[in-house]
């Protein structure tokens, strides 16, 4: 992975979307990985029974796609500082696919410091369900390398 650098990044890029499949296996998989064993995530019959339209994602996945997103932008030198606004307003649910896609919101310097605030959000096949909220991150910068 080719680092992103700090100076070549302008307020407005649109950072690549990266789209997340919904398949039963993935589900599954997934509420056993993060230890979220609540039948909604991984049985149709049972999340049917409490409202929702089928088994669906969680949280925690739903917030591990935008760090997956932004971690393709920024890189493995990147760093990121903080996660705000991420309002889940439809379920994502097993058959659909989740779109993560964002853009540059923000820019600027604190001391040694180079900082990107990225506007994120998910969208399915009903429009955006999760968000938009907004990721801070660091950059490493050019002229780190000159010292």
């Amino acid at each position: 992975m080719k680092p992103r650098y700090w100076e070549d990044v302008s307020e407005g890029d649109e950072i690549p979307a990266v789209d997340f499949p919904l398949t039963a296996y993935r589900l599954v998989m997934e509420a056993g990985a993060n230890r979220d064993f609540n039948s909604i995530h991984h049985n149709s019959e049972y999340a049917r029974e409490t409202g929702a339209p089928e088994m669906y994602a969680n949280n925690i996945f739903l917030q591990g796609m935008w760090e997956k997103t932004a971690r393709a932008y920024i890189g493995l030198a990147g760093t990121i500082r903080n996660l705000k606004g991420f309002r889940m307003k439809r379920f994502n649910t097993v058959g659909d696919t989740v779109s993560t896609k964002g853009q540059v919101k923000n820019k600027w310097q604190e001391g040694n410091d180079h900082f990107l605030e990225l506007e994120m959000w998910s969208e399915n096949s009903e429009g955006i369900s999760v968000g938009p909220g907004t990721m801070v991150v660091t950059l490493p910068s050019h002229t780190e390398e000159n010292h």
